[in-house]
């Protein structure tokens, strides 16, 4: 293990280069002091990592980024360890970051561009391929996937073009130029001949469907919906035009109508998931401080069971969660989990919850089934420990956690929120010793709270 803490710094000191400067201004002792904190918490980092503790690893990451924010090793863990929480935001921020101090650096290109991948952003990941085509020749066949994903044949035949000078494309390529010169004989018409046709004749639907792909398919959401908003004078009762009046009746406070419109899009398979999570990001704003559309959200989210981009219920259960929607939050984040089993970041969050509505019968049954899946997350052992507090059984809660508090690192707020609760835990026990050590050790730590 020590072994591995010295590659881990080495690792370190060698990206710390612009640090030497400065450091030439500091007291030597300083310098130690300042390394040796840098150097812990990045080891934290990367063991915590390690074991798929990746909150933890965030925590440790941003200590270091708080002793300089100019490393972008740095920003490039932290949004590695973003990235395997699936936190794409936070993700995409860190290695921007890293990017911005150190542009040449590949890895980091690497992972902004598995980021975009994952959530399928294909706009986004071209410039990025682009740059790594640098670094890696290969790459071009990455880029030619992207142009056609994003219905930018023409580029993606020239690009195929240029690689025939140079090399046999692969299998999959010339799949792709196939494709390319079948669909160029009966092509597709494109956005400005579309817009032409929809002009000529107003009343073929297909023309704005196909105008609405375009745009949707290359992530311009809000140009689909003004065509929507067309069609839907033209063609009130063509499902894709219930796209727009959706939007109209939720305006005009007219929500059955406007419930009616969304079931037809989500009951249709060719229009974009990207539009329809916006319809329902919509029509979860009407649900707050509701009950009155409850059925029909609980249906609305049973539309994407197999979305494998977004975890919706887990999300509509945050949106509750922020709302203190307790009852709300319980039922989404439960469906959510169905659909991630071990996403421990909605797990402690229904416990949360459930500890919220003082369900402890079930906060023990959730706490304890996941300490068998996650052994070293010390959340999970308070959540046991509390629920055996409130249901009498103390021994059973002074056991979990002090079990739990092996696996605290350096989180003071939920190490307070133990040593109190051991406090009252052995004050049911009438040991009034154990009660005193771990009040005390809790009033120490809320001294530095102040």
């Amino acid at each position: 293990m020590k072994h591995f803490k010295t590659i881990a710094f080495f690792f370190l000191l060698v990206t710390l280069s612009n640090q030497q400067v400065i450091y030439g201004q500091i007291n030597p002792d300083d310098i130690a002091l300042v390394e040796n904190e840098v150097e812990n918490n990045f080891y934290k980092a990367l063991k915590q990592r390690g074991i798929e503790n990746y909150d933890k690893a965030i925590v440790a990451i941003q200590k270091c980024i708080e002793k300089d924010n100019t490393n972008p090793v740095f920003y490039h863990e932290l949004g590695k360890n973003h990235l395997d929480l699936k936190q794409y935001l936070e993700a995409e921020n860190a290695f921007k970051k890293a990017i911005e101090l150190n542009p040449n650096e590949r890895w980091y290109l690497n992972s902004l561009y598995d980021v975009y991948y994952q959530t399928k952003d294909f706009l986004k990941s071209i410039p990025i391929v682009q740059k790594l085509i640098s670094f890696d020749p290969n790459m071009s066949e990455d880029l030619v996937s992207l142009y056609m994903y994003t219905n930018q044949h023409d580029k993606a035949l020239n690009l195929l073009n240029e690689m025939e000078s140079t090399s046999v494309l692969s299998q999959s390529m010339e799949y792709y130029k196939l494709k390319i010169q079948s669909s160029n004989a009966n092509s597709k018409p494109e956005v400005k001949e579309l817009e032409n046709l929809i002009r000529k004749n107003p009343k073929v639907e297909q023309n704005y469907i196909d105008l609405m792909m375009l745009y949707s398919t290359s992530n311009q959401e809000e140009k689909a919906f003004e065509v929507a908003k067309e069609l839907a004078k033209e063609i009130p009762n063509s499902d894709w035009a219930h796209v727009s009046l959706f939007k109209f009746y939720l305006v005009n406070n007219e929500v059955s109508n406007a419930k009616k419109s969304m079931f037809k899009v989500f009951n249709n398979k060719n229009i974009d998931l990207r539009i329809k999570h916006r319809i329902l990001n919509e029509f979860l704003i009407v649900t707050v401080n509701t009950n009155e559309h409850d059925k029909d959200l609980e249906e609305a989210v049973s539309y994407f069971a197999n979305d494998n981009i977004i975890n919706v219920p887990k999300e509509i259960g945050k949106f509750f969660y922020n709302k203190k929607e307790y009852l709300k939050t319980e039922l989404y984040l439960k469906k959510g989990i169905q659909n991630e089993p071990n996403d421990i970041e909605s797990v402690l969050l229904l416990l949360e919850v459930e500890s919220t509505l003082e369900k402890f019968e079930d906060v023990k049954k959730i706490a304890t089934n996941y300490i068998d899946l996650f052994p070293t997350f010390s959340k999970l052992y308070f959540y046991a420990g509390l629920a055996n507090y409130n249901l009498n059984n103390t021994k059973a809660a002074i056991s979990q956690l002090e079990m739990g508090l092996e696996f605290i690192i350096e989180d003071a707020v939920l190490e307070n929120q133990f040593y109190l609760l051991l406090a009252e835990s052995f004050k049911k026990e009438n040991n009034t010793t154990k009660e005193k050590i771990y009040r005390s050790k809790a009033e120490l730590i809320q001294k530095n709270f102040k």
